[in-house]
């Protein structure tokens, strides 16, 4: 019998959450799993949680003809609304309530947020998009009284960063800035997010 090839292999999905694609994307090109199709649901969704497991529900009811689904989405505010449409639906979704947990690694995350839970965490995606979906999203550009409101109890801005990139650390530093808060930064990579795709990954025997 010939050796399974990639080309032969059913496709597979991962539904995502928009702030993730870029890195799924990296993720698809290192493990060379050329089957794996993308598509996500906007970041912006972040601001409006009801709409996440409404939008998750069509998305994995167009999936059909997929072999294997994923979902790499964190409940994010949904209440538990998002496990209930995996429920539904029988398929796997990365574990922990959020990427920043995912991203840092959840040993790492839980002692970081024991040590102090008053930490307000950015990513890559959120470092590059802070104006549009913080600075704008929250009003803080026509309102700036309501960064007190919003920040007021937090201690520390945490960049968990996925690529070591200087040009996103000063952003991120000049957003603890803006918002008021210290400035940590936690060079993590795609943490555990790159074990649920590596785990998930077909591997064919020869």
């Amino acid at each position: 019998m010939a050796a399974s090839t990639y080309s032969e292999r059913p496709r597979a999905l991962v539904i995502a959450c928009g702030a993730l694609g870029r890195e799924l994307v990296a993720l698809k090109e290192s493990t060379g799993w050329d089957a794996l199709d993308i598509t996500c649901l906007p970041a912006i969704w972040h601001n409006h949680p009801e709409k996440i497991a409404p939008g998750l529900r069509r998305k994995l009811q167009a999936a059909k003809g997929y072999e294997q689904v994923f979902v790499a989405y964190g409940d994010c505010g949904t209440g538990g609304e998002v496990d209930q449409v995996i429920e539904e639906f029988g398929v796997e979704r990365i574990a922990g309530p959020h990427c920043y947990q995912f991203f840092m690694g959840t040993d790492a995350f839980t002692a970081l947020t024991d040590d102090d839970p008053a930490c307000f965490f950015l990513t890559d995606y959120l470092v590059r998009h802070f104006d549009r979906l913080i600075v704008k999203g929250l009003g803080l550009d026509r309102f700036p009284e309501l960064r007190d409101m919003y920040f007021g109890n937090y201690t520390a801005l945490v960049y968990i960063a996925q690529t070591e990139d200087p040009r996103l650390k000063v952003k991120a530093e000049q957003a603890a800035e803006r918002l008021g808060l210290a400035f940590a930064y936690r060079y993590r990579g795609y943490g555990e997010l790159q074990s649920f795709i590596e785990t998930a990954h077909p591997v064919h025997a020869g």
